[in-house]
């Protein structure tokens, strides 16, 4: 009998609800499932779902509603409360809700015992999140928290209860920076730390006490001005939003960050090297940028780097001498593999086609490491060929250039059913770019190194072809 509970409890809700019906054996396992999601894909039969979409919306996230409150209600009255490891109210696409319901279902299941706890509701929900349904012994065992979309106020002495606590997942939820300071300063065990626009913090600081933290996703949290991390064994940090202060110790090995209204490039060259001297990996994000200069101070350790610069429209700032970089790419002896992306819908640079002037050169800068180079948005901006026949003359250990004129999402040759659809300008602007690499790239290329040259799709852009 041990064994079907276990194969049952193996089954994911819906399919051990049905095995409920037809054997007294599954019945009686399953007021013990331990597993239990709710969601879309696990209550609603897709065909009705989508069926019940009907143009009067209201009506129709009110049935939705009310269909979700009876199942989800039966479930659970049904279920004895004991064995559940994993609560998911996966419910973010059903707008109006009681919050007496919410309360009741998480009384419910949240018992000692439980792992993993998910509150994903519809950001229309008004809903304060009550902590005092872990005050019961439950938060004892609790590894993975994520809630979203509500009010989260614990109080003073409740984050004593959270030391099994390994991810923190935050996501719309309303709690200030001291609230968030108070939770994190006994979850001794976190090591995940993921936050998503949270409009009240400030102020994000990370405690010393959080030996086992790892990793740290801020997310667009846009009054959020500084983030100070003391814990000694962060790994990975990776931020989107606009600007801020920045402090996050030296034992980071990977970064990422994609900034708004920030020259976020400019300042990872001037800081990251001694604020995290033994980074190995960085991805940097920008819709701003200025010429990069020489400057002091070296990522010794740092193998694999991405820029991308990106514009919703227009042209991504004309001005930008792409061929500036290299002061990036002497700074980073140890550069294994690089990857600039540019993605804009109109190139506004000068272009290399029809200029008599020679090719700039930087003598005496070898990248004696990198092997690996892909640029994707290539274009035939002079600075950005510069670029190209730079790396082609001073990376000694290159193998593999790829360039890449158009940025598509989509591919129709990856397995899409269509490329995604391109700006005229960026088609036009990427039979330019096939024009310069055989006039200016093919002859540069060393015959140890594979040149992999991408344009435009032709079956997808037959008529601009």
């Amino acid at each position: 009998m041990e064994i079907w509970a276990h194969i049952h409890s193996l089954l994911s809700l819906r399919d051990a609800a049905r095995a409920a019906c037809v054997s007294h054996l599954f019945q009686r396992s399953w007021k013990c499932h331990p597993d239990l999601t709710f969601s879309k894909e696990t209550i609603f039969n897709e065909n009705l779902y989508r069926k019940n979409k009907t143009s009067d919306e209201t009506t129709s996230n009110g049935v939705k509603a009310l269909r979700l409150v009876m199942i989800i209600y039966h479930i659970l009255k049904n279920h004895s409360g004991n064995g559940v490891k994993a609560l998911r109210l996966e419910i973010d696409d059903v707008a109006n809700i009681s919050a007496c319901y919410l309360n009741d279902w998480l009384h419910l299941a949240v018992k000692p015992g439980i792992e993993e706890l998910a509150l994903l509701l519809h950001d229309d929900l008004d809903y304060n999140f009550p902590y005092s349904v872990l005050l019961n012994g439950s938060a004892n065992t609790i590894r993975d928290l994520r809630l979203s979309s509500c009010v989260f106020r614990p109080v003073a002495g409740f984050s004593s209860c959270l030391r099994s606590l390994t991810s923190l997942e935050l996501s719309e939820v309303y709690i200030t920076g001291d609230e968030l300071g108070c939770l994190l300063s006994s979850s001794f065990a976190l090591e995940e730390l993921v936050l998503a626009y949270c409009k009240e913090i400030t102020c994000l600081k990370i405690p010393c006490v959080l030996q086992r933290l790892s990793q740290l996703v801020v997310t667009d949290c846009e009054n959020l001005e500084v983030i100070k991390s003391k814990a000694p064994n962060l790994t990975v940090f990776e931020y989107t939003g606009g600007v801020v202060e920045v402090s996050i110790g030296d034992a980071v090995l990977d970064i990422m960050i994609s900034a708004s209204g920030w020259n976020v490039v400019h300042y990872a060259r001037a800081k990251l090297p001694q604020m995290v001297p033994n980074l190995e990996t960085l991805d940097i994000t920008s819709s701003l940028a200025t010429d990069i200069p020489f400057l002091p101070g070296k990522f010794l350790h740092l193998k694999h780097l991405c820029i991308s610069f990106m514009v919703s429209a227009g042209a991504f700032c004309p001005d930008y001498d792409y061929f500036s970089l290299v002061s990036f790419l002497d700074a980073c002896p140890s550069l294994e593999t690089l990857m600039l992306s540019v993605t804009q819908e109109i190139v506004e640079h000068d272009s290399v086609l029809g200029d008599s002037s020679h090719l700039r050169q930087m003598p005496g800068h070898c990248h004696a490491s990198i092997k690996d180079v892909k640029i994707i948005g290539f274009c035939s901006a002079k600075s950005m060929v510069e670029l190209t026949v730079h790396i082609l003359e001073n990376a000694v250990s290159l193998e593999r250039l790829t360039l890449d004129t158009v940025c598509y999402d989509l591919r129709c040759s990856d397995g899409a059913s269509k490329c995604s659809v391109g700006h005229k300008n960026m088609i036009t602007e990427a039979h330019k770019a096939l024009v310069v690499v055989r006039s200016y790239i093919l002859e540069k290329v060393p015959s140890t190194v594979e040149l992999n040259v991408v344009g435009p799709c032709s079956q997808c852009h037959a008529v601009e072809n």
